[in-house]
């Protein structure tokens, strides 16, 4: 058996008097969670239960994608994409013979969408739009650009073949432009919201397109799932460790990471926990800093500033390559590896913060594959759905992000 993601609260200044306290609730949060019973829980069970037919159809897709483009353009904002950035940014294939995956309709930014076409105007094209209802205003405004990229390159007919959505299974424009035009489609599970969705063809179709063995992440979710399920995983002490340092006005979540590479898997744990526990005037507001770089910026403040924050540090105990550093280095450092130099980092700096009150929360990656990319994915999805029913939020809905959409459709509207 593989290993697990560890935790490690010995230094989370939670004493076992107030985590019970903050258990209090854990049970039946995690029955409500388990039941199948509440709306846009389908993720949990998902590991389990994954249709295989249509992972064979992903995997399908994927292969043809690699023999038609050397740029794929995913099309897509929040959980329709960063899911998918954060897999291939943190696991890189390293293949030949897979595209290179760019991302679009994540903003709305005249400049980076310029920059995107000229980019791509001489190479091998296919595009991936993921939107649930196609109203979206970031995505829809980019498809259309590259949509009108591709019949310039390829004309009407052979640029649908080039396109593959991912949308709702009946309903929506998207859908119905899907049905007439004649795309490769996968379908947006009704019953799992856009940020807990990495694991369905949203994230998986893009990963595999990317060389990715998505297999392996399944199968990494599923040894999470089935902790989980046996009461033998981790996560539901880490949601009630993190309520009861709320319940300590430690309001900030700073999750840390040693590896760039895990730089859009910090912004993805960002919208995960920001979207689903920031409503009713609740929540811990989740930020993602990069250390060692981030320590010369925001050091200081962790180190001497408002103490109205907790740190969840995620250490990686086998990067997946190093080197030694050269004897010109000095006498300190010559002859270490900087995986050796790194690590000392991580403990120097809990140290300096533990040694002034910061609360510390270490979880300990075995390594950046993708069996256990799969596995940090569930986990936090867990962690992070517990927190909210021990907060008494629904941690799948967002009735605030429609505030602004709204506020810009009528702005729009005077245009």
């Amino acid at each position: 058996m593989r290993e697990m993601i560890k935790l490690d609260l010995s230094r989370s200044r939670v004493d076992a008097q107030e985590l019970q306290a903050a258990a209090a609730g854990l049970e039946e949060a995690k029955a409500k969670l388990w039941s199948g019973e509440e709306p846009f829980t389908g993720w949990v069970k998902l590991p389990f239960d994954y249709d295989r037919t249509e992972l064979e159809e992903v995997l399908a897709a994927a292969e043809q994608i690699q023999k038609q483009c050397d740029i794929l353009v995913v099309i897509g904002i929040g959980g329709s994409y960063l899911g998918a950035q954060a897999a291939i940014s943190t696991l890189k294939s390293g293949k030949d013979n897979v595209p290179e995956v760019c991302f679009a309709g994540q903003n709305l930014s005249g400049t980076y969408h310029k920059e995107l076409l000229d980019r791509i105007k001489d190479k091998e094209l296919c595009l991936c739009v993921i939107s649930k209802s196609g109203t979206t205003t970031e995505s829809s405004v980019a498809f259309s650009i590259l949509k009108d990229e591709l019949y310039r390159k390829y004309g009407k007919e052979e640029a649908a073949k080039r396109i593959y959505a991912i949308t709702d299974a009946n309903k929506g424009i998207l859908r119905e432009e899907t049905a007439r035009e004649g795309y490769v489609s996968f379908v947006v599970p009704d019953d799992i919201g856009g940020r807990y969705s990495v694991l369905t063809a949203v994230g998986l179709l893009p990963i595999a397109a990317a060389g990715i063995d998505i297999k392996e992440m399944l199968a990494g979710a599923e040894s999470a799932a089935a902790a989980e399920k046996e009461d033998r995983g981790a996560a539901a002490s880490l949601a009630a460790a993190r309520m009861a340092l709320l319940s300590r006005g430690k309001a900030i979540e700073v999750f840390e990471y040693y590896e760039p590479s895990l730089f859009f898997f910090g912004e993805w744990l960002k919208q995960l926990f920001g979207e689903s526990e920031g409503k009713d005037g609740k929540g811990i507001f989740p930020a993602a800093l990069q250390f060692s770089t981030d320590l010369h910026s925001m050091g200081q403040f962790l180190q001497d500033g408002n103490q109205i924050f907790f740190e969840t540090v995620l250490n990686v105990m086998k990067p997946a390559q190093d080197i030694l550093v050269p004897e010109s280095a000095g006498q300190l450092l010559a002859g270490k590896s900087m995986n050796e130099i790194n690590q000392a980092a991580v403990e120097g700096v809990i140290a300096a913060h533990e040694a002034v009150g910061v609360p510390i929360i270490k979880l300990e990656i075995p390594e950046l594959t993708p069996y256990y990319f799969g596995q940090m994915v569930y986990f936090f999805e867990t962690t992070c759905a517990v927190s909210g029913y021990l907060n008494g939020v629904n941690p799948f809905d967002q009735p605030g992000v429609e505030s602004y959409k709204s506020e810009m459709r009528k702005v729009l509207m005077k245009l």
